[in-house]
């Protein structure tokens, strides 16, 4: 009865070990999510800023010179 007993405290440590090491692991992946999403955020900000830097350089007309505008 005494083994049952020793068994049954060990069963539940374990399963109480386990619930908690979930939990302790979801805590610490919120944050490195939260800091992935905040970086993808970042990320496309400056792909926007990079687009329309490149359309606003594409945008301008051909050079043309000097000497074209007296014919």
């Amino acid at each position: 009865m005494e083994t049952l007993q020793i068994l049954g405290w060990i069963y539940l440590g374990i399963i109480l070990g386990s619930m908690g090491s979930v939990v302790g692991l979801s805590l610490f992946q919120v944050r490195n999510v939260a800091d992935l999403k905040a970086e993808i955020r970042d990320l496309r900000l400056q792909r926007q800023l990079l687009k329309e830097e490149v359309f606003r350089l594409t945008k301008r007309g051909k050079p043309f010179l000097i000497s074209d505008i007296y014919y």
